[in-house]
């Protein structure tokens, strides 16, 4: 067999006379084909065959819904036409609710977005420095969040100008110059934060409601042990108990936390990490003179490390692991704070979302399925990680969201371009797909969770399963990843999913693949030669590209004593989900 396989709508268009083209359906078809003839001739040499094994009558515990988490930094795109649209995919994900974190709740402006910049502008002062509230722009925010049924993870930041004790230079204009300016310093007058925080929290509880409310998340701040706040760490902790002590005037039963560090895996981060959780528990409240501080959830924002090497990208993944690794044992080492959730405000293969591809070849994975391998790769560890340290953990936030007013594909980490879905975002369409109870499943190409966080997937391809089960259905997702992004051959898999119930002889099977032609707008839009400016037939075919694309249409599938045998080909950064129904 050769290395990769020849995509299947560029064979297509090989054999067509020129100037025709082939509708999508008919390319699906083909493409089905294709793969199923390549399975059918592929050398039965057991020694290079994975063997994955489904137990569906052996639970092995939830599947708790951690990937449902989602943030961007520019607040203002919500609303944008775009916005609405991923927001609305974002909650048909799957039954499970969607959480959405944003930065720039609280910072001076007139709502106009930017790289790495939003605003509401809900406090200025007038002449006479008297507080002036506006929730103009908040509230199109919030309310696009309530037509979506999406969840708030509301972040309490940044300053507004008018309280920050260093206002001028305020909005910057990334990705030139400072972007830590003036929106990032403590306040100059703890009252008046105090007072806006509260009116900020009550307004919203007004207009929305407790039973809405109680479902909500929040949180003080944005990442305090780097540039984006300009004071110490005891005036960070002295921000957090005055903030917290105003959300819960407001809102008694708000669930609050923090401190939405940096990666622990930095000495600083780990050491920052510490302290907050050390003066939560032991330290003197500055807003009440209590001993402690509220804490309802703990957040830290690990992050990958990936690079360009002789041309291609190499993933960084053992850092990001690392960093989870390190945060969990940080919490779980205060008996005060072991039980207590912990979010992962931020967690993504690197840390800026706004540099795009074109100015950092690094991030070039962010457009095709290597994304949407190494993102199960990920929450399939943080799993594994969040079982060793007996964390109770709640969630993993994808920093990633869309972009308004950039070219299509041009980078940028987000789930949709100029209202094309990538690859990614079919990932998490094939998460929303799996059941909410785990079953036993193995797999003979699996890499060890240790290695994995020690060394990344630098050797062998790590071919993996994770597995549930619902009413009368079994749904498989199968993930070949490597950390470089280079050419290989095709895993063989041999799957077996037994412990169906024994009386069975038929059932319906559906194959959902992510790869170089499937689910995969970006290959598509290469192929139209990347047009700038799509046409309107341009955009609507590569939506249609853009969307979970089945590989295997519903079929018969004969059930031999309780068991099901299958055979395919999985390519390297590609995923399968296998729905088995009866």
């Amino acid at each position: 067999m050769p290395t990769q396989f020849i995509s299947a709508r560029t064979l297509c268009k090989s054999r067509l006379p020129k100037g025709r083209t082939l509708s999508s359906t008919f390319v699906l078809l083909i493409v089905s084909n294709v793969f199923f003839a390549a399975t059918l001739s592929w050398p039965q040499n057991t020694s290079d065959v994975v063997h994955i094994r489904v137990h569906a009558d052996q639970a092995d515990g939830m599947m708790s819904p951690i990937w449902s988490f989602f943030g961007y930094d520019e607040p203002n795109y919500t609303y944008a036409p775009n916005g609405k649209k991923l927001l609305g995919e974002l909650s048909t994900l799957s039954p499970v609710p969607v959480y959405v974190r944003v930065h720039n709740l609280l910072t001076t402006g007139d709502g106009s977005a930017s790289l790495k910049w939003g605003s509401t502008n809900v406090y200025t002062e007038d002449a006479a420095g008297r507080p002036v509230y506006s929730w103009t722009i908040l509230d199109r925010i919030f309310d696009t969040f309530h037509a979506a049924g999406i969840r708030p993870l509301v972040e309490i930041g940044f300053m507004p100008q008018a309280l920050s004790t260093h206002p001028e230079p305020y909005r910057h204009n990334f990705p030139h110059g400072e972007i830590f300016t003036g929106w990032a310093y403590p306040p100059k007058d703890y009252q008046k934060w105090v007072e806006l925080v509260f009116q900020f929290v009550r307004h919203l509880r007004e207009r929305y409601g407790d039973g809405e409310l109680k479902n909500w998340l929040w949180e003080v701040w944005n990442e305090p042990d780097i540039g984006y706040w300009k004071g110490t760490p005891e005036e960070y902790f002295k921000l957090y108990d005055f903030s917290v002590d105003a959300v819960l005037r407001a809102l008694p039963d708000a669930r609050i936390g923090g401190p939405d560090s940096t990666g622990p895996a930095s000495p600083k981060a780990s050491e920052f990490l510490r302290l907050f959780l050390e003066h939560c528990a032991h330290q003197k409240n500055f807003a009440t003179g209590k001993t402690g501080s509220r804490l309802d959830f703990i957040a830290f924002h690990p992050k990958g490390s990936p690079k360009w090497e002789s041309g291609h990208v190499r993933m960084g993944i053992a850092h990001q692991l690392a960093a989870i690794e390190e945060g969990l044992r940080i919490v779980e080492s205060f008996p005060e704070w072991r039980h207590t959730p912990v979010v992962l405000g931020e967690s993504d293969p690197e840390g800026c979302a706004a540099c795009s591809a074109e100015d950092n070849p690094q991030n070039s994975y962010r457009n095709g399925p290597l994304y949407a391998a190494y993102t199960a790769e990920v929450l399939d560890r943080i799993y594994a990680l969040s079982e060793n340290t007996h964390v109770n953990f709640l969630g993993a936030v994808t920093w990633a969201f869309e972009f308004e007013d950039q070219p299509p594909f041009e980078g940028f980490r987000e789930l949709a371009t100029n209202g094309i879905d990538k690859p990614v975002l079919n990932a998490f369409r094939m998460f929303g797909l799996l059941g909410s109870e785990r079953v036993k499943a193995t797999s003979t190409g699996a890499l060890p969770t240790d290695d994995v966080v020690r060394d990344g997937v630098r050797g062998q391809p790590d071919i993996n399963v994770i597995a549930t089960r619902k009413n009368h259905e079994v749904d498989v997702l199968i993930w070949n990843y490597h950390d470089d992004d280079l050419a290989a051959s095709p895993a063989s898999l041999n799957l077996e999913i037994d412990g169906l119930p024994a009386a069975l002889t038929k059932g319906a099977l559906e194959h959902f693949r992510i790869d170089s032609s499937h689910s995969n707008a970006f290959a598509a839009w290469k192929e139209m030669g990347s047009p700038q400016l799509p046409s309107a037939d341009q955009v609507e075919q590569l939506q249609k590209e853009g969307r979970l694309q089945i590989l295997d249409s519903p079929r018969p599938m004969s059930i031999e004593k309780g068991s099901v045998h299958l055979h395919f080909v999985l390519p390297r950064q590609s995923l399968s989900l296998i729905r088995l129904t009866w």
